[in-house]
């Protein structure tokens, strides 16, 4: 792990956590959820806007101010809204993509959910979606989400990550496999 990511996860730790226990004290977790979802989609829908965040350069009132501008067009519940004025106030926004993590992740717990990152040579059709669902579910025990995305340098297959076990089927890694197989065979 690298130190950046272990610093943004020790960051982002307290400020997600607190959130999780008012959201849930207050039955919001979903809806809290959701909101972070569309602050999250504005951080990567806009480069601009994430170097924004993440820039020293830029005074802590300035951060501010255009964080007011983000929550009038995201316009979130005042729980999240004062969240996150509160991490701009502490100088933390450059973390606030790990801190949307973070509580993304306490509140997949709480739905005894997992998720499971899925990389395929072609987008998965909606059978082969449910299938996979179907199938980890039953080896997990728990709720599976996917998240997916496509890499069409796999050629073929899947490649499977739910928590630390990985299952790479894709005719990349078997191609390189053989490769070095038969560099052994000569």
């Amino acid at each position: 792990m690298s130190a950046t990511h272990s610093l943004l996860t020790q960051i982002a730790r307290p400020y997600a956590s607190a959130l999780f226990d008012l959201a849930s004290e207050a039955d919001a977790v979903e809806a809290t959820e959701k909101d972070l979802d569309s602050i999250a989609e504005l951080i990567s829908s806009s480069e601009d806007f994430a170097r924004f965040l993440g820039s020293p350069a830029i005074s802590n009132d300035a951060r501010r101010q255009a964080l007011g501008a983000v929550l009038e067009k995201a316009q979130p519940t005042e729980l999240v809204a004062n969240t996150l004025r509160i991490v701009a106030k502490n100088g933390r926004l450059f973390a606030l993509s790990a801190i949307i993590t973070r509580f993304k992740e306490l509140a997949a717990v709480a739905r005894n959910e997992i998720t499971a990152q899925v990389v395929s040579a072609s987008p998965l059709t909606d059978a082969q979606r449910d299938d996979l669902v179907a199938v980890l579910r039953e080896k997990v025990g728990k709720t599976v989400s996917l998240n997916t995305r496509v890499d069409e340098s796999l050629i073929g297959g899947l490649v499977v990550q739910v928590g630390s076990k990985m299952i790479d089927t894709s005719l990349k890694t078997k191609l390189s496999a053989m490769k070095i197989a038969m560099k052994g065979v000569s």
